[in-house]
């Protein structure tokens, strides 16, 4: 998307076209001009905002006028603040906004921290797997719910088998396919921490959904391989399993880092693990500090997987854990249909984005491949709404490790 206009010095003005940035403001308050602002203002005070190059006099004057204070300009891909000056407004037309000392070119903007710690990768392998026991395997779904799901912890102890939150581990399941061959391993996201459920460093727990759907030419109910073996193991069965793998999913070291999470069905997986860690064993090593936001889509009440666990954890949390359902067949969106994950995504599209104007917010997708084109599209229309090409803001939140996305 081109834009025009003139900012500052003629270093800014090359490629004008591109330029974004962010203004980080503080002072602004929620009160009835606030309320028709295009972004969210938030308890913690300071707001990050993507303004196009040709908006920026504009967004400066509005923010002065409602007593808000810039505290630094940076260029979307530059990590260094552009000091400006405020010139005194005409009572005709205010005057421009001043970048002064412009560099010749503004340089990467600064990464999200990548996890600084030795990451086990595939420790166990296919053809020497890692044999287990199953320990426990319970359900998930409550009465009156749809499918079945199963929480499902195995013994890891006799190995050597680790892994950290966000990994995946495989599973070899029993028998043999049509043609006689072994089956081939199945990979499942790990839904607990490094730690295990039991907090002794010996389990790894799994979060497992019994695929079935009907065969497209006979028209027979098909049951998944591994995962109806999985639904249906019992207390001290063996299994085998391999990994872990995934660095994709895996959590940033800054404490003070903020986690938008969003999932659907079984894709609760990993990120169960993450507030595991954030807020029930609270590691000296990690004493989380930011904003985690789940945003769950399930079909029904009674498929809130892990239900009393986190609405405990976002009462006894609530200016660190933010807890929001999307319940298909049980909430409608705003157009009288059923309420998806992406109408959440949109509900709190202003808020969501102003988030991701922070570099240090990272946002996850965990669930059913589907689920990405709408959310995408409730993304993109804010972005638009913002001056920004919501595919550009996306590839640069890539580059800074900051967009993760694990779907099936």
């Amino acid at each position: 998307m081109n834009y025009s206009g003139s900012v500052g010095t003629a270093s800014y003005q090359s490629d004008a076209g591109n330029r974004l940035f962010v203004y980080e403001v503080a002072g602004l308050s929620q009160n009835t001009l606030t309320d028709g602002l295009e972004y969210a203002i938030r308890r913690s005070g300071s707001v990050f905002i993507t303004v196009p190059l040709k908006r920026m006099n504009q967004e400066m004057r509005r923010i002065t006028q409602l007593g808000g204070k810039i505290l630094s300009i940076k260029p979307l891909q530059g990590d260094t603040p552009l000091p400006f000056t405020k010139p005194a407004p005409t009572p005709y037309e205010p005057a421009p906004v001043v970048l002064q000392s412009a560099q010749p070119e503004a340089q990467p903007m600064t990464p999200a921290k990548a996890p600084s710690e030795d990451i086990p990768v595939n420790i166990y392998r296919p053809n020497s797997p890692f044999v287990g026991k199953c320990l426990e395997n319970y359900p998930l779904v409550g009465e009156g719910g749809v499918g079945i799901v199963q929480h499902v912890t195995f013994d890891l102890s006799g190995g050597d088998l680790r892994y950290v939150e966000g990994q995946s581990i495989g599973v070899i399941p029993p028998g043999a396919d049509e043609r006689g061959k072994p089956h081939k391993l199945r990979l499942y996201s790990i839904a607990s921490t490094r730690h295990g459920d039991f907090g002794d460093d010996k389990t790894v727990s799994l979060c497992v959904r019994q695929l079935e759907y009907d065969h497209p030419e006979t028209g027979e109910k098909v049951y998944g391989v591994c995962s109806t073996y999985l639904c249906n193991i019992k207390p001290g069965d063996e299994i085998r399993l391999t990994g872990p793998v995934g660095k994709e999913m895996l959590l940033p070291p800054d404490e003070d880092a903020n986690i938008i999470m969003l999932a659907t069905g079984t894709g609760i997986a990993p990120f169960r693990a993450y507030l595991w860690r954030m807020f029930k064993e609270r590691p000296a090593e990690y004493q989380f500090k930011g904003l985690a936001w789940l945003i769950f889509g399930i079909p029904k009440s009674p498929n809130i997987l892990y239900q009393e666990d986190l609405e405990k954890l976002a009462a006894e949390f609530p200016d660190n854990f933010r807890l929001t359902y999307a319940i298909s067949r049980e909430q409608q969106n705003p157009e009288g249909g059923r309420m998806y994950i992406q109408h959440r995504v949109a509900e709190y599209a202003e808020e969501i984005w102003n988030l991701m104007q922070n570099p240090k917010t990272h946002t996850y997708m965990c669930g059913l491949k589907g689920m990405e084109p709408g959310i995408e599209e409730a993304l993109g229309v804010l972005a638009e709404n913002n001056g920004v090409k919501w595919s550009d803001f996306q590839k640069q939140m890539k580059k800074e490790h900051r967009w993760h996305v694990e779907t099936y």
